[in-house]
């Protein structure tokens, strides 16, 4: 038993953690395979007890689900084609639209929670299991009330149970808090052995209990007076940044609390401290999967010929009977590519960031939102065969989606800028020598749909065939970027050496002082 303590001690320091800022969590004590040690594994046989590696990656699986399919109640609102794209029906996609945002950002809170917890409980057992896969059937529904909320505006029940699903989450997450710590081996070691234990119970119990305490709040105010429940569901979403404001102005008015003991900064849980780089990129790559699925769905569900039409209206010819769906098969491939494209980028950025720091995790979320709108961009543009008369309008609304899914990227390079020798690698901090690259390919799709838009403003009659050259041109710019930015690096450094050296203003006096004197023997 003391060797396999060691060996674990080996594999995870006290106070160590990943590249990344936050405490450690369990998978650091996997090896290369993502398996346990062997003294570990007979530990855990005869405690009864197992890894949560697998679990975690399940759950950051489901909750990356849940959060993207939160669109298709959008997608699938029904407009006639006899009925205008008018303002009616714009203000109707975009209250669904603020919805779907805010109920993505509330299931990243829950997400964000769960990777909380599990960072506090290093293993678990059949009780655990059941409970986090009791958290999960409930996590399961949020979609479903999604749809009352945004099929029935006006009627207070679907916020009710929207609530009530949020309520019921942070309940089962708080019985798998009281019962790890009721039985303090299924703790990590840190917290185990640590004489902080109830501190950190307290603290745990505090993350995964505030924001299902507003949606109790929430679901109180939706029986008299709905838009007050909205309002407490928004504040979910940024509460960490709101308790992070008043401490920051609590500590320049009144000053800074006094640090913890040393024995208490071993392992912490700042609730103010980034989630960990591996835990973002597993939940990031989950939506852009999912959302490059989601595309395929309406083509296999609407795009399928009917048998008795294509008798009918084609003579029999299946080849004919599709080429009338040409137009939603060059939308959902230009839709695929920009899905891939952008999760290019995203991986492209993250292979060289070190640290992620709590902007970077919200503007991270927020392009994510944006990301898991692409089907509805892509409803839009199969819509302009069948509805040429509003194709204005669902062009406007598709480049939007894309330019904010593709602007929260480059705000997360931004802001990692801002801290770049804390954050990113050398090769991309400014000066070196993938900066210019790296700069190039999260601007090339801002300025790519914000062109487009601008495009469709001035030349409205195109606007269609503005939408799709943007489709095809940007994945040909992607290819030939690299290029392009080695040969924009090499005019500027030519026309710079093109300019006369001009003298600095220090060695000018010492010139002019150097005539004077004369010439050294």
């Amino acid at each position: 038993m003391r060797q396999c303590v060691q060996a674990e001690r080996l594999l995870w320091p006290l106070g160590s953690g990943p590249v990344m800022s936050g405490p450690p969590t369990p998978e650091h004590v996997l090896d290369a395979q993502g398996n346990s040690s062997p003294c570990r594994k007979d530990e855990d046989a005869r405690e009864g007890t197992q890894s949560s590696h697998r679990m975690l990656g399940f759950s950051d699986a489901l909750l990356s689900i849940i959060a993207t399919v939160m669109i298709l109640p959008v997608t699938h609102t029904e407009i006639s084609p006899e009925q205008q794209f008018d303002k009616s029906v714009q203000r109707l996609l975009a209250t669904r639209i603020a919805v779907y945002l805010m109920t993505f950002l509330i299931v990243t809170v829950a997400w964000a929670a769960h990777t909380r917890l599990f960072q506090v409980v290093g293993k678990i057992d059949d009780t655990l299991a059941l409970l986090n896969l009791a958290c999960m059937m409930t996590i399961t529904l949020l979609p479903y009330t999604f749809s009352l909320m945004v099929t029935f505006p006006d009627v207070p029940l679907g916020i009710f149970v929207f609530c009530v699903c949020v309520i019921a989450i942070g309940v089962v997450q708080a019985l798998i808090v009281g019962y790890a710590f009721h039985f303090p081996h299924l703790l990590s070691p840190q917290v185990r052995c640590s004489a902080h234990r109830a501190l950190s119970r307290r603290h745990i119990l505090h993350l995964v209990l505030r924001g299902p305490a507003l949606c109790f709040l929430a679901a109180i105010f939706s029986l008299f007076f709905f838009p007050v429940s909205y309002l407490l569901m928004v504040t979910v979403i940024f509460l960490p940044y709101i308790s992070k404001a008043s401490s920051w102005c609590r500590d320049r008015l009144v000053g800074r609390r006094d640090p913890p003991a040393p024995s208490a900064e071993v392992f912490s849980f700042d609730l103010h401290e980034p989630l960990s780089k591996e835990r973002v990129e597993a939940f990031s790559d989950g939506v852009y999967a999912i959302v490059a699925t989601l595309l395929i769905l309406d083509i296999c569900e609407d795009n399928v010929p009917d048998p008795k039409d294509v008798k009918e209206q084609f003579r029999g010819s299946l080849v004919a009977a599709l080429g009338a769906y040409g137009p939603h098969f060059l939308a959902y491939f230009g839709s695929f590519a920009t899905v891939g494209l952008l999760w290019f980028a995203h991986h492209s950025l993250f292979l060289h960031v070190r640290k992620a720091t709590q902007a970077m995790g919200l503007l991270n979320t927020l392009s994510l939102a944006f990301v898991g709108g692409l089907p509805l961009a892509y409803q839009q543009t199969a819509a302009f065969a069948r509805q040429p008369e509003d194709e204005l309008e669902r062009v406007r609304l598709s480049c939007a989606i894309v330019f904010f899914a593709s602007i929260f990227q480059f705000a997360i390079w931004t802001a990692a800028l801002l801290r770049q020798a804390e954050t990113l690698q050398p090769a991309v901090r400014f000066g070196g020598q993938e900066h210019a690259f790296m700069f190039a390919k999260l601007a090339l799709y801002p300025c790519a749909s914000l062109l487009a838009f601008a495009a469709t403003c001035l030349l409205s009659r195109f606007s269609t065939a503005i939408f799709h050259v943007m489709q095809i041109a940007v994945p040909f710019a992607f290819l030939l970027l690299r290029l392009l930015v080695r040969l924009v690096l090499a005019t500027l450094r030519a026309l710079r050496s093109l300019r006369p050296p001009q003298p600095l203003p220090s060695q000018a006096p010492e010139e002019a002082q150097s005539r004077l004197l004369p010439s050294s023997c």
